[in-house]
């Protein structure tokens, strides 16, 4: 085993792995199959991996993800637009094997936060809470289809549309039934949904999503779902600040809540109030808010204490 350290880029798709090591110089691909994963376990065992670098991919990432974590190979996923800048800044044209290559780069040049290790029901609970999601998408659809489709149709998506109800009521009880298995997460939850806002939905997507709730500082955890403003300044030129990054299934989450909060929670319905009186654009207020939600979420889970609003 060599004590170098080894900073390895992978770039998938959805039939193979490129992978790159650096300093080593070591490039391959293996396939995106469970006997891929193994094959690539192997190769990258005897390197003393510091860190492994992904894109977030939608979802194709995950096998690699898991199998790394299983293998103890730290691994990160960073967002593929920050990937690109360095890409840019290197020159480098963009081609699987070259992707693979920046992305060993970033891994050695910024060194990213590794994933904490996913627990294989906290991965059961992410895939509940995405389809879901997915069905409601669905849901919304077929009803915006609804209102202005012929009636020669409608009996069919109305059709459509109980059936995705019914899914959608199942997946409801799957989510509460596993999160109320462990018990770490049935008292977390129990402290999440007290916030006026947060239901038992998006409490679930907190517990897959984002385990780090409640042991980051308020900085860290709004930098972490991506809704820390992003200072674009140059010179005497103060330039907007934007949401940049960040776990954008979360944020989505989140800003669903925010809207909810913003009517029926005192704390988050004020604030909003006040960025709307000071002239605030109602996009840049909910935003505001989902930060302020967070962060307040963050000390709920580190203080181990329900929502108690102030008197």
């Amino acid at each position: 085993m060599t004590s170098e350290k080894t900073w390895v880029g992978i770039d998938v798709s959805k039939a193979s792995l490129d992978v790159h090591s650096l300093p080593q110089g070591i490039a391959f691909s293996v396939s995106n199959t469970e006997t891929g994963m193994m094959e690539l376990i192997q190769r990258l065992h005897p390197l003393a991996v510091s860190l492994v670098v992904l894109e977030s991919t939608g979802g194709l990432e995950r096998m690699s993800v898991s199998a790394l974590q299983k293998a103890d190979i730290p691994v990160a996923m960073v967002n593929p637009r920050k990937v690109k800048g360095l890409a840019i800044s290197l020159g480098k044209a963009k081609t699987d094997k070259l992707d693979a290559y920046v992305l060993a780069q970033f891994a050695q040049t910024i060194q990213p936060q590794p994933l904490p290790k996913i627990k294989a029901n906290a991965q059961q609970l992410s895939d509940l809470t995405r389809r879901r999601a997915q069905l409601v998408e669905m849901q919304v659809a077929e009803k915006n289809r609804l209102s202005s489709a012929p009636v020669s149709i409608q009996s069919d998506i109305k059709a459509h549309l109980k059936q995705l109800k019914e899914r959608i009521e199942a997946l409801n009880a799957e989510i509460q039934t596993l999160t109320q298995a462990e018990e770490n997460w049935s008292r977390k939850q129990e402290i999440l949904i007290s916030f006026k806002g947060i239901g038992p939905v998006t409490s679930a997507l907190c517990l897959a999503e984002l385990p780090e709730l409640g042991t980051l500082t308020e900085k860290q955890i709004a930098r972490l779902v991506g809704v820390a403003p992003i200072n674009h300044d140059s010179g005497q030129n103060k330039g907007k600040r934007m949401i940049s990054g960040g776990r954008a299934s979360v944020r989505c989450g989140l800003y669903i809540a925010t809207l909810v909060a913003t009517r029926f929670n005192p704390v988050i319905k004020a604030f909003y109030q006040r960025l709307l009186e000071r002239g605030k654009l109602k996009k840049v207020a909910l935003i505001a808010c989902t930060r302020k939600l967070l962060v307040i979420l963050n000390a709920m889970i580190r203080d181990n204490k329900t929502w108690q609003a102030p008197a």
